[in-house]
């Protein structure tokens, strides 16, 4: 696990322990084997996994540092919940196996740590983490190339993976005692059609955030990811084996189906133009949002978006509304309590000049615009209680 060693002068050291910088390598560097162990498991395991179904699963989504991973801790906690969880990687492939061995050994009492983002999240090895994308790169190594198109829709077809999915989910729940499956996997938002192909009841959860907020937290955490990993090349290649490409060293844009706006985003990041980059991709990726919604009417009612927004200024009003779609009972004062301690972030603010603004506002707003129409007329809720304020904080 990589966390931030912060101490009063915000020092910070990058560190991947040896056993997980072998591992996770050996790993990453022979799949197939590793989907073997994976199917092996499952083989022993088929009186425990019998009877146990994958019901409505629930998929948070959204480009990094939408407020994604406040989501799935909040979801997280949900008695019926089951995620992944940091103690999860390297052995993704057998949590099973790995639970159950982790289980005989000694718990020892855990500090939380400040994570390597420094945004004020604490995490041990038991919190939830996004480690899905790991499974994904197994069976479709083309997703982080961005000369490639990376969308998956109803008419993707993977058997072995699709099989593969569901046992390693269903594994999940049987070793951790829950019912519902919820992941937290940025990367998703260009498979929304795929996913609702395999599971119809899913709920979808998609994270939109003010573009000036959003994209100066991008810029702020390329810059960390950059550093750390300079620091420490391990820290590099931990990341390439968990598929997060979003920061540092070996940033990747999606392609979302238009390459010559991915080649341009990849340009300008080279040359160092950041706020023009962050602004097209943001556009982009969340164009691709609308008009997946846009034509696919069962999606877009399975699918919640949610203004990070109206989670910091109205989580009671937001989170209820979460529940709810997500299917998850929560009383009164259960999300009064989950509300407790959301605000916007206080430890950084937007440092753009007047063009820069308007730059974002030109090239993010009219798909921002898009999303606070689809979020009004489909009732799929951000919880800003104003159907002509932007989804994204933008003014329609």
């Amino acid at each position: 696990m990589i966390r931030a060693r912060s101490s009063t002068t915000h020092s910070s050291e990058w560190h991947v322990p040896t056993w997980v910088h072998l591992l996770g390598g050996w790993q990453h560097r022979h799949p197939a084997a590793a989907i073997r162990l994976g199917n092996a498991e499952t083989a022993l395991l088929r009186d425990v996994l019998e009877g146990i179904q994958v019901d409505r699963p629930v998929y948070i989504a959204g480009l990094a540092r939408a407020g994604t991973t406040k989501l799935l801790e909040l979801l997280a906690a949900h008695p019926a919940v089951v995620t992944h969880r940091y103690l999860d990687f390297p052995p993704l492939f057998t949590p099973y196996w790995w639970n159950r061995w982790l289980a005989l050994l000694p718990q020892r009492p855990q500090q939380a740590q400040e994570r390597a983002h420094r945004d004020g999240i604490t995490v041990t090895a038991e919190s939830p983490e996004a480690f899905e994308e790991v499974l994904w790169m197994a069976f479709f190594p083309h997703l982080h190339d961005p000369a490639r198109q990376a969308g998956l829709d109803r008419t993707t077809r993977h058997p072995a993976f699709e099989q593969f999915y569901d046992e390693h989910i269903r594994k999940l729940l049987a070793v951790r005692g829950g019912s519902r499956y919820v992941v937290k996997g940025n990367y998703n938002l260009t498979r929304l059609p795929y996913l609702h192909q395999l599971y119809p009841a899913a709920r979808f959860v998609v994270v939109v955030r003010d573009p000036v907020w959003h994209i100066a937290s991008l810029i702020k955490q390329q810059r960390l990811f950059a550093a750390g990993e300079s620091q420490s090349p391990r820290a590099l290649e931990h990341m390439r084996r968990v598929g997060h490409y979003e920061f540092g060293l070996d940033r990747r844009p999606v392609n979302a189906g238009r390459s010559d706006i991915t080649a341009r985003v990849a340009e300008l990041w080279v040359q160092g133009k950041e706020v023009e980059g962050w602004a097209i991709y943001w556009a982009d990726l969340y164009r691709h949002v609308a008009d997946t919604l846009t034509a696919d009417a069962a999606l877009r009612h399975a699918t919640l978006l949610v203004s990070y927004e109206a989670l910091c200024e109205q989580p009671r009003a937001t989170l209820a509304n979460l529940f709810e779609h997500c299917e998850l009972n929560r009383s009164a004062d259960q999300i009064a309590d989950a509300a407790t301690g959301l605000h916007p972030p206080d430890y950084y603010r937007p440092d753009f000049t007047r063009g820069e603004l308007e730059l974002i506002a030109r090239v993010t707003g009219p798909v921002a615009s898009r999303l606070a129409v689809l979020a009004a007329n489909s009732q799929l809720a951000s919880a800003s209680g104003s159907p002509g304020r932007s989804v994204g904080g933008v003014a329609g």
